[in-house]
């Protein structure tokens, strides 16, 4: 006689309002329940039932038995020299991830991770060499964010809920958000919930590669900050360094944008633009770039390429990068540069890799990498002229 196995319990961690209200009106509890379910979970990080001292005892025994609130599993957690954060969570399945925690004057920043690995293929991308597992849960999304912002409060003895450590999250970590928009969009939701973590849409920041029809679809259901990694001022050199582009070319993306910004809680796109040595830095292609983005209102933050084992690539010189910022800028295009944080613990852009058992046979797919690499930093490809115009 085989013994009977008991029912999985429901995580409760990945649900949004709706999701609450629905799970406690199916217990025979009424709405309201919901929104003390949701304050004690996310506001004030209650790890177990018999801590939410408010609720009604026989709530908590119902919740006992087929509840439970779970995030990943811290595995590593590093701090940087200058107090840039990394931790390393087990998702399951020899899969694990990485999220970032940057402290800057006035304002904590947390880059959250919403795949196990990256699809997208992006040649200049540590996480994209690595292959592509599966989408993160909601419960795995929004736990990075529960998880950093209570560890910080405990690190810094803030006992106030209402006091936040983390003032701005950006989905720019492993994986592509818009490939996960189904667990994405719930965790975006939670964020911005005045009864879970209550930070405005202008501060919650969702970057994509570029995949026109989510972009729509998130600008309908949940329109937030967006940035567009671009990295290229045309077709052909986007082709090469991101496949994505030879399914939405830049013609397609620019129009998304526009559509974008119609619902967006920001009246500017910003694009991203990691600057690569003698692939995508010149000043021929800075005034690419005016041109292609000139009827869209936007901002550029240039990224200097972060290299990584086997990258293949090297970052442009400083006199280079401030020459290429100098341009744009000159063209009324506001322009950053963005302070290069965290690459002591492998922390900065596009160095987050995380452990993943790759599942696309992505590696394989990238044993021609030598030899786009070397078309690319060709003097001959077809930039727009001289290096510096």
């Amino acid at each position: 006689m085989t013994e009977e196995k008991l029912p999985q319990k429901v995580n409760l961690l990945g649900f949004d309002a709706e999701g609450l209200k629905k799970f406690c009106e199916d217990l025979g509890e009424k709405p309201f329940r919901a929104k003390q379910l949701e304050r004690w979970i996310h506001r004030r990080g209650a790890r177990d039932f018999s801590e939410m001292t408010d609720l009604a005892k026989s709530f908590r025994a119902k919740l006992e038995k087929v509840a439970e609130i779970r995030g990943p599993e811290i595995i590593r957690d590093k701090t940087a020299a200058d107090g840039t954060r990394k931790w390393l969570l087990d998702v399951g399945s020899g899969n694990a991830v990485e999220m970032v925690y940057i402290p800057q004057d006035g304002r904590g920043t947390l880059c959250v991770s919403s795949q196990a690995g990256c699809a997208m293929n992006c040649l200049f991308c540590s996480t994209g060499k690595q292959g592509f597992n599966r989408n993160l849960k909601a419960s795995e999304i929004i736990g990075q964010l529960r998880h950093a912002e209570h560890t910080l409060r405990k690190d810094l003895g803030i006992t106030d809920e209402n006091e936040r450590v983390i003032s701005n999250v950006v989905m720019m970590g492993m994986g592509e958000p818009l490939q996960n928009l189904d667990a994405v969009i719930p965790s975006l939701k939670l964020m911005l919930d005045d009864n879970a973590y209550g930070l405005s849409r202008r501060r919650v920041t969702v970057s994509t590669s570029g995949l026109v029809r989510q972009m729509d679809k998130l600008a309908e259901q949940c329109p937030v900050a967006l940035a567009v990694s671009l990295h290229a001022p045309n077709n052909e050199l986007r082709d090469k360094i991101m496949p994505v582009n030879r399914k939405h070319p830049l013609e397609q993306l620019l129009a998304a944008c526009k559509r974008y910004l119609e619902h967006a809680p920001r009246d500017f796109i910003t694009f991203e633009y990691i600057l690569i040595g003698g692939v995508n830095d010149s000043l021929a292609q800075a005034k690419e770039l005016i041109t292609l983005v000139q009827d869209i209102p936007c901002k550029f933050n240039l990224i200097p390429f972060n290299p990584f084992p086997g990258s293949g690539l090297e970052r442009s010189k400083p006199e280079e990068v401030k020459a290429f910022a100098d341009r744009l800028n000159g063209a009324g295009i506001v322009t950053t540069v963005r302070k290069v944080r965290g690459d002591d613990i492998d922390a900065a852009c596009g160095q987050l890799a995380g452990e993943i058992k790759d599942r696309t046979k992505l590696a394989e797919k990238r044993a021609n990498r030598e030899i786009i690499i070397k078309e690319i930093k060709s003097p001959a490809k077809a930039t727009g002229g001289e290096k510096n115009v």
